[in-house]
């Protein structure tokens, strides 16, 4: 026993003779508070920021025109390529055209043979005024003679008429592209039958621009307003308003489009409010019946905070809580209600007000009054390591 408890002794010595510093046993770490935790911080400001909503919608062509025949007739033609892009005037189909030349042919001859029994009259009411002034022949028979050229006079209109309503059916035998826009599938065929005003041989739209028809709920259209009139936000000029199309799969439609009106009136059925938007499409990107999503601006709030989505933490049951850093370099948890996003950003609604400095990055290893050392927060940056000073423990 005495012997074990001299061991430690001798090996102090021989450790002492050999000029060895001896070896703490049990040696405890610097005792302390924790030391400070590098944080990036950002001073909130307010600033006018735009209230965008995200709401669903469909395209629909700008121009919608639907190819019918004019003259009943036989198809002998079909001129387009279906699909293509077609312009105002283009001859798409053509009707055979042999009844309508000789209907044509035949109002030329009753012209010509009404003309001539005009100027036959005539004629007879030169010679009737000419016998009338040498009192030769009687008032009855010059007042006959003005009464046949009246008839010949209006013979020879209601031959020209006859005459054009010919050509004009003659000239409907091509049927002709109402618009200019992209044409699609052919309905009808070479040898069908079709009946004037009845078939539809073809339908065209324009798509250059194009509409994107969207809906927003009464109730939310509603609260927008109330905070207008009470002076929560202000509101955006419709001409100026901006409006972003996304497509089904969340990317951005690269052309900025325009609101055109909102409607006045309530679906009785669903509650919503149609608004149009119109956006170029050079690229044909865009086609009738696109599901699509729609941000619109439609007010301004003033005086508004908005932070970095990257700031913000969530708790167990999901809400969200942000540090801010106090006036003694310690910080403080707080729950905040956000609002819609802005880029990168959240708005908040509540909980955050302007001058609070709000820590960025270095978040996640804080907890309630925890020591901090703040640095200015710049995008993209991590914040830099502590000081050294600031590491070491205090005497």
């Amino acid at each position: 026993m005495t012997s074990s408890l001299l061991r430690p002794a001798r090996i102090l010595l021989l450790a002492a003779a050999c000029g060895l510093a001896p070896l703490a046993v049990n040696a405890q770490a610097p005792g302390g508070a924790m030391p400070p935790t590098p944080v990036s911080v950002l001073e909130l400001k307010p600033e006018p920021l735009p209230v965008i909503n995200e709401l669903p919608g469909r395209v629909s062509p700008t121009r919608l025109a639907e190819v019918r025949p004019r003259v009943s007739g036989i198809v002998s033609e079909r001129v387009f390529e279906q699909g293509s892009f077609v312009h105002q005037g283009d001859v798409l189909y053509r009707i055979e055209p042999a009844q309508f030349k000789v209907r044509a042919a035949s109002a030329e001859a009753t012209l010509a043979r009404a003309k001539a029994a005009q100027m036959n009259a005539k004629v007879q009411l030169q010679r009737q005024q000419q016998l009338r002034e040498r009192n030769i022949s009687t008032g009855i028979e010059l007042d006959n003679a003005i009464t046949v050229a009246a008839q010949a006079d209006a013979d020879v209109a209601v031959a020209e008429a006859s005459l054009a309503e010919a050509r004009l059916n003659l000239d409907y035998t091509e049927v002709r592209a109402p618009i200019t826009g992209t044409i699609g599938r052919a309905t009808v065929t070479e040898g069908a039958l079709v009946s004037a005003q009845q078939d539809i041989m073809a339908t065209i739209q324009q798509l250059d621009p194009v509409y994107a028809d969207f809906t927003q709920s009464s109730a939310e259209l509603r609260r927008l307003k109330t905070q207008m009139v009470s002076g929560q936000l202000m509101a955006t000029n419709a001409n100026e308003a901006r409006v972003q199309l996304l497509f089904d799969d969340g990317t951005q439609y690269d052309q900025p489009g325009r609101l055109l009106f909102s409607e006045a009136s309530v679906d009785q059925t669903t509650g919503q409010v149609t608004l149009r938007g119109e956006f170029p499409n050079p690229n044909g990107e865009l086609l009738p019946g696109l599901y699509v999503r729609i941000r619109i601006e439609q007010a301004v709030r003033e005086n508004a905070i908005a932070i970095p989505q990257m700031a913000v933490q969530r708790d167990a049951l999901g809400n969200a809580q942000v540090y801010v850093v106090r006036e003694d370099g310690t910080a403080e948890m707080r729950t905040v209600k956000l609002g819609q996003t802005i880029g990168s950003r959240w708005l908040v609604d509540d909980g955050l007000k302007a001058g609070d400095k709000l820590v960025v990055t270095g978040a996640q290893k804080l907890f309630p009054n925890a020591k901090v050392v703040p640095q200015p927060w710049v995008p993209g940056e991590t914040p830099a390591a502590a000081p050294a000073d600031a590491a070491k423990p205090k005497n």
